[in-house]
Parts: structure tokens; C-alpha cells; sequence
């Protein structure tokens, strides 16, 4: 076994997005879409810049991210108060898959939890928030 943090954590990163894609497949999205629609959702309107504060990506990676979830009918993008920042929100579409998504997305958090038992799941989320 590795002794590399960076290392067991991407492992352990793959296996954790698979179970969320798992879950997510039966409404035809993926975890990184799931979470920027809910990114999106908290914010919106949103600008691009500040989706991409938010979910520590840069604006680029941002930018064709959410031309797939358009791409998809489930946000919409326009000029903002400053016409050279485009804004993204969600569209009817969007909110049904997020209100669709919630439960099964809960039910990837509970398998997570079965697994590594209440104290141990709380462990994670403190030792990963101090990162």
C-alpha cells in the first residue's frame, strides 16, 4: 500500500465519485454535474466567475462544464448586470433533476456512512476539511 497521501486519497476520490455516479445514473447525470447544478442553484444567478470561486475550478474548465449542462437543458446562461460577464441559472429541467437527484444522492451519503460508521464518516469530513 502506498504511503502517499496524494496517492490514497485520488484512489479513494475515484471510488467515492463512482458510488455517487452510480446512484446518480438512473436521471442521466454525474456527480460533477449534480454538484454544479446545486452550485448553481445557491447561487444563481450566478456569474461564471464566481461558479468558478465557488467550486475552486478555474473559469475555462467552468465555461464548458456548464456548456454541457446547456447542452443538456438544464441551465441557461445570459449577460449579466455587466454585459461581459455571462451568468448561468437553472432551468425548470435543472431544478426537477436536482429535486429528483436528492434522494439518491442521500442514498450514496448513507452507503458512505454504512461503510465507515457514524464516528468514522464524522472523522473524515473534519480531517478533510482541515486539508
Amino acid at each position: 500500500m502506498s504511503r502517499c497521501y496524494c496517492a490514497l486519497l485520488r484512489k479513494a476520490t475515484r471510488r467515492v465519485t463512482s458510488l455517487y455516479d452510480d446512484a446518480l445514473e438512473p436521471i442521466g447525470i454525474n456527480l460533477a454535474q449534480f454538484s454544479m447544478l446545486r452550485h448553481i442553484e445557491r447561487g444563481e444567478p450566478i456569474s461564471m466567475t464566481e461558479l468558478g470561486r465557488t467550486i475552486e475550478l478555474e473559469r475555462s474548465t467552468v465555461s464548458r462544464n456548464v456548456k454541457v449542462l446547456e447542452g443538456m437543458g438544464l441551465v441557461t446562461t445570459g449577460s449579466g448586470k455587466d454585459q461581459r460577464e455571462a451568468v448561468v441559472e437553472l432551468t425548470e429541467n435543472g431544478r426537477q433533476i436536482l429535486t429528483d437527484g436528492a434522494p439518491l444522492w442521500e442514498g450514496a451519503q448513507d452507503k458512505i456512512e454504512a461503510r465507515l460508521g457514524t464516528d468514522a464518516a464524522a472523522a473524515l469530513k473534519e480531517m478533510l476539511l482541515a486539508l
